[in-house]
């Protein structure tokens, strides 16, 4: 089993460090979409006929590249960024919070044009040296900073997403007549590291479970990491003993030995930030995807077409496509006849509500929309 996770790993890299905080003082919609645009603008073609330099982007890491998660997603939005506009991407990652501060002041000091801090790992590192670059365009995803007018920031209402993950878990622990679900309402969760962002994913899963069922029980662990796929094993498999059939993950590398424990126990488990319903097809019921890809392409973007706005943020929501889940496609085809199909249509309702402004999501202490 150890040995199963340990080649799993040597496959992905680790970690992606996720907070956010409150600040700034514009803000715009996410205008997501379902994909960025298909081709270069004529302008951007006419610009590299005419010989001049292309963008540079830099991306600093608190982490790794290979994590089938929240970085992969960076790097994927600068790679479509990257392949339309012919820019220059330079990636710099680590692990290790002492390199995190260096990676991003020579990043700074090697004159790009955008340097992106790929989580708020970056915040208080950005406070202090952006300033020091008034030339340079700065941009952080998933949190915002006031380190200046030279700084855009995205946040992602993760709480909404969940809220629509919860109330999915609620309907499918109810289908006894699934294989591994059992006569128990109680539906689990593991995170990875205990800090504020991800208190706002379980606060909306919460809610939306318990809006389905008052009387469900939610457990809640901890792992206390991001890259420890045993430890996540470990608490997905006791609260699987406690009762849980459907368990979401919020944990990155950790979150993977949870949705393994859900599959070799014959239960369920919910995935997050990409799509992560083929991991293990057939036990992951749906993924929460959180789109960092459409928002690194739109920051870059902004930069090449010269419509970058320092000091703004961009909040992406249910209503812009900026969050949501997956769309059973995996579970139905391992279901067939035994899909639940009340589950989607309830989704879609609840979907409609949240972005209507119907349902109103709680949010976390510090987070939610900025202008609200």
């Amino acid at each position: 089993m150890k040995k199963k996770i340990l080649a799993f790993l040597l496959c992905c890299a680790m970690v992606v460090g996720i907070t956010a905080c409150k600040g700034s003082e514009k803000q715009t919609q996410a205008d997501t979409g379902n994909e960025a645009p298909a081709a270069a603008s004529e302008e951007q073609g006419k610009e590299a006929e005419a010989g001049r330099e292309p963008v540079k982007a830099a991306l600093i890491y608190s982490g790794f590249l290979g994590d089938k998660s929240f970085n992969d997603l960076a790097h994927d939005g600068a790679m479509k960024a990257k392949e339309m506009y012919g820019i220059e991407v330079q990636e710099l990652e680590s692990g290790e919070a002492a390199d995190w501060e260096a990676n991003f002041v020579a990043m700074a000091d090697a004159d790009y044009d955008l340097v992106i801090g790929v989580s708020t790992q970056f915040l208080d590192i950005m406070k202090k040296h952006c300033p020091d670059y008034p030339d340079t365009k700065f941009a952080l995803i998933d949190g915002v900073s006031d380190a200046g007018d030279n700084v855009v920031s995205t946040l992602f209402a993760q709480n909404e997403g969940s809220f629509l993950a919860g109330a999915a878990a609620a309907m499918f622990t109810t289908k006894t007549e699934i294989e591994g679900v059992n006569d128990k309402k109680i539906i689990g969760w593991v995170g990875g590291m205990d800090i504020p962002v991800l208190h706002d994913f379980f606060t909306g899963y919460e809610q939306g479970a318990k809006y389905i069922d008052p009387e469900i029980e939610v457990l809640q662990s901890f792992a206390g990491t991001f890259t420890d796929a045993l430890k996540g094993k470990e608490l997905a498999t006791a609260q699987i003993n406690q009762g849980a059939d459907i368990i979401m993950n919020v944990a990155n590398i950790t979150g993977i030995g949870a949705m393994e424990a859900a599959s070799e126990l014959n239960v369920y488990a919910i995935g997050v930030d990409t799509n992560q319903d083929s991991l293990y097809p057939g036990h992951i019921l749906t993924s929460m995807q959180k789109r960092v890809d459409i928002c690194t392409f739109q920051m870059i973007e902004s930069v090449v077409n010269g419509t970058y706005e320092g000091g703004s943020i961009t909040y992406m929501d249910l209503a812009h496509d900026g969050v949501g889940l997956t769309d059973f496609s995996v579970m139905k085809e391992a279901l067939g006849d035994k899909f639940p199909q009340d589950i989607e249509d309830k989704v879609e309702e609840l979907k409609g509500k949240i972005a209507s402004g119907e349902i109103v999501v709680n949010s976390y202490e510090g987070y939610g929309n900025p202008e609200k």
